[in-house]
């Protein structure tokens, strides 16, 4: 099995939610903005990509999703999501990778990812019931020992895995 590199497919779900956590608490000059995480308190200043400034203009991603990062936007001509101050993002942002182990169905669909240590996201109830029957029961989540034995179950089972 061949490691697979964390490439993001733009679908705003680390995000979405991310208002809860970056809050804008200043706006020292156009274009940039002081953002505050709620958590630790640490600061960091932004700033619109040139390129993102008419997408970060358009507010329907806002009442859309009132909870999401206040530079989420989603581009109305591909459906995608965009960080509109990518280029200055913080730290905790950069750092961040939506899966550990994603698991795809034999036509390419995510079917569900292993976050963090081992927390389960199911997209497909099938792999949910594996997931329930057959690996939650593993012991020792998280190690080595545990990857290689879950990656067999879902490999087994038909799914293709990427860590």
């Amino acid at each position: 099995m061949v490691p697979v590199v964390f490439e993001c497919q733009q679908c705003g779900e680390c995000c979405s939610i991310m208002g809860q956590v970056l809050a804008i608490c200043g706006h020292p000059d156009a274009g940039k903005y002081i953002l505050s995480n709620q958590y630790t308190g640490e600061k960091t200043i932004v700033e619109v990509d040139p390129d993102k400034i008419g997408l970060y203009e358009d507010r329907s991603t806002i009442s859309r999703f009132p909870e999401a990062c206040p530079f989420l936007r989603f581009n109305r001509e591909d459906g995608k999501a965009y960080c509109t101050v990518h280029k200055t993002r913080p730290d905790m942002c950069r750092d961040f990778g939506c899966w550990r182990i994603l698991i795809l169905k034999p036509d390419g669909l995510r079917a569900g990812r292993v976050m963090c240590r081992s927390h389960f996201c199911p997209d497909d109830p099938d792999l949910a019931r594996l997931w329930e029957e057959r690996i939650r029961p593993i012991d020792d989540p998280g190690g080595a020992e545990w990857d290689q034995a879950v990656i067999a179950i879902l490999t087994g089972a038909g799914y293709n895995v990427r860590i």
